[in-house]
């Protein structure tokens, strides 16, 4: 039973010493040509190979090595396999962080104190007590969940969005399309952590943006097909968002001429929100093995129906 990592160097040699030492009765590979796909059953990859459902025919789970799995959606895999997300510590970890730094620096209008620094321009911006400040989240799985922890203690009142009913302390949880609705409307900083799926796709549009109170700010690090950036930049252009932090576009990277580049409102950063981190994502993924072993589903298993 072969375990097959397609992946950076550096990363396969973190992972090819955490199974050397910690589960030796899976055979660990890095070359595809080495190996024989009969004995293939885990595959670790970001994008899939070639034919995969025809390649590899008695896979068994399939991990991708970060937390999206949308960049795979639709693709046909062998019958019986089921595919993983990454859940590890070092992802929430960065993506806390990230989500922390942008909805602070929103509350404390810094893209409009850099873009008066630009232009050598002493003055001072209204002031909202972070009490005062509402949080939405869309999106209330463990990404976000983490979020809103980091979040708590600044005292800013708290709210998300999901499409099933969830409840989680000091978060005013709402769902569905009423709830969606609802949220909006009390919402100063909203923070897109969705998956990308069919019905997601887009939903950071006019519509939407038109909801939110006026002067509203985004973050925006769920995926790239999230967001209309032409919607975007019309509502900060218009007056009734007042600022947004981006860090992932479509397409990423975005085209040198584009106007997200050198908005004055927006702070653009390329997709580093949160990466994989090796030891504890190869320590993650053992653990998954070990349950799938001993007839457990693994952790960050994804429905096929919902596509996350």
């Amino acid at each position: 039973m072969t375990f097959l990592m397609l992946s950076f160097p550096e990363r396969v040699e973190v992972f090819r010493r955490h199974f050397a030492r910690d589960l030796p009765e899976v055979t660990f590979a890095s070359d595809a040509a080495a190996v024989d796909p009969a004995d293939v059953r885990y595959l670790m990859c970001w994008t899939f190979p070639d034919q995969l459902e025809t390649r590899y025919p008695n896979l068994e789970l399939i991990f991708s090595v970060g937390a999206g799995i949308d960049q795979v959606t639709g693709v046909p895999i062998p019958p019986g396999a089921r595919l993983v997300r990454m859940v590890e510590s070092g992802i929430t970890t960065l993506m806390r962080d990230y989500v922390v730094m942008a909805v602070l620096a929103l509350h404390r209008r810094l893209p409009a104190f850099i873009d008066q620094q630009r232009r050598a321009e002493w003055k001072s911006q209204p002031f909202v007590w972070a009490d005062q400040r509402r949080v939405g989240v869309l999106g209330l799985g463990e990404l976000a969940q983490a979020a809103l922890g980091a979040l708590a203690p600044f005292g800013f009142q708290l709210s998300g969005w999901s499409r099933s009913p969830k409840e989680i302390d000091g978060v005013r949880c709402h769902h569905g399309p009423d709830g969606l609705a609802a949220m909006l409307a009390e919402t100063d900083i909203l923070v897109c952590l969705l998956p990308l799926t069919p019905e997601t796709r887009g939903i950071l549009n006019a519509d939407l943006f038109a909801q939110l109170p006026q002067g509203a700010s985004l973050v925006q690090v769920g995926r790239g097909g999230h967001m209309d950036a032409a919607a975007l930049l019309a509502a900060l252009d218009s007056g009734h968002l007042d600022a947004a932090f981006v860090d992932v576009t479509e397409p990423e990277p975005l085209p040198a001429d584009h106007p997200l580049w050198s908005h004055p409102r927006v702070v653009l950063t390329p997709h580093v929100a949160a990466h994989t981190r090796a030891d504890s994502a190869a320590e993650a993924t053992i653990s998954n093995l070990r349950l799938h072993l001993s007839g457990q589903d693994p952790k960050g298993l994804v429905d096929p129906a919902r596509g996350y």
